[in-house]
This record gives structure tokens, sequence and C-alpha cells, in this order.
């Protein structure tokens, strides 16, 4: 049953430059895994709840990394949530789309050397992304939410949290573009399907 998936540990209060949000804890009971949930105001299953699903990036949400958007989408994030009084931020640890923090390095080297983040991650015989969302329907459901409006460029995300029952309207949150990071956009745009709008940028412009 996914709602013994994980294993809510504790809650706290966690003030940010955009609100005071509660931080929760939530322990993967498969992999052992932590994993976090910010949230602001209260939840029914009736209302649509503003929902970010956010997968660990160390190098872009601690390190500052220009090479992908990560660290711009998860502040982005906490900042609309904060603006709409009510939100759920759900934190996955799941480093590298799956891949792991050392493997995501050794995918940066092979990016230097002219692959991008696909072939990278293949040239380690590793999948495209390796990401589970079957944890946010445990987490989710602690909540009591059922309707989501989903901040995400990730068109498997909204289908994973359709498969899982839930009522999924997606919102655009394209964010922090620069040069750095303009292939690596353009591969999840083109090989990953993400609806980033940089077709749509490059017509216009």
């Amino acid at each position: 049953m996914l709602e013994n998936i994980v294993v809510h540990e504790a809650s706290c209060s966690l003030p940010t430059k955009w609100a005071t949000f509660e931080l929760h804890a939530f322990t993967d009971k498969s992999s052992g895994k932590e994993h976090l949930a910010l949230t602001l105001g209260t939840f029914n299953r009736e209302t649509p709840c503003l929902v970010r699903i956010h997968s660990e990036c160390m190098t872009g949400d601690t390190l500052f990394s220009l090479r992908c958007d990560c660290g711009p989408q998860l502040e982005a994030a906490l900042e609309k949530i904060a603006n709409a009084g009510q939100g759920i931020l759900l934190y996955l640890r799941q480093e590298g789309r799956g891949i792991g923090l050392v493997n995501k390095i050794k995918a940066y080297k092979l990016q230097e050397n002219g692959a991008d983040t696909v072939q990278a991650n293949r040239m380690l015989g590793l999948a495209d992304d390796l990401r589970s969302y079957e944890v946010c329907k445990a987490m989710l459901d602690y909540f009591n939410v059922n309707t989501v409006n989903l901040l995400s460029n990730n068109p498997e995300k909204v289908k994973a949290l359709k498969e899982l029952g839930f009522t999924v309207k997606r919102h655009e949150h394209s964010v922090g573009k620069n040069v750095f990071n303009q292939d690596y956009l353009k591969t999840k745009e083109n090989k990953m399907g993400h609806l980033i709008g940089l077709k749509e940028d490059m017509a216009h412009s």
C-alpha cells in the first residue's frame, strides 16, 4: 500500500525570506531516504493545492551552480507558494535525476567533453531519468491533498501524479535560464519533453 511507503518523523517551523513554512521530515521505508515537505497554510481534499515536486540538486540548490535551473526553480517555487499563502513543496532526495551525486559529477565531466545530459547518463550505463514519484502519493495524502496545481515543466510529473489518483493542473515554471545552461535546457526540451519554451523564445527573437 502506498500509504505505508513513508513515515512522518518530525515537524518544525522554518522561517525563510519568503515566509515561515512548516518543515516536515519523512523517511522512505523501502530505501531509508529522508524526504522533506515545506508547507504553508491549511489543506483539504476539495481545494486545489499549489505544489512543487523538487528533486534534490546539491550543485544547484546549495552550491549555486549555473549549469542547471534547479536553484532558481526552488527559490521561485517557495516565493510563489508564499505569495499564494498556501502550498506544498516536496523536496525529494533524488540527486541527479536519481543517479546520485558522484555519478552526477562524472556526467558533468562527460558533458564538458561534448556529451549532453542524456548522452552522459547513457555513457555511464544509466537511465535517462531514474526518479520515482510514488512517495509523493503518501506525502500528499498525509496533508489531505487530492487536487494539485503543479509547478512544473515536466509532463512526466503530471502523468505520474494522475496515475497515482490526483487531479492535476500544470502551471509553467520556467526560471533560471542563463548562458551556462542553454544546452542543458535544450536537451530537457528536445529529448525529455520538458515544456520550457525555448522554441517559442527563438521564434519571437
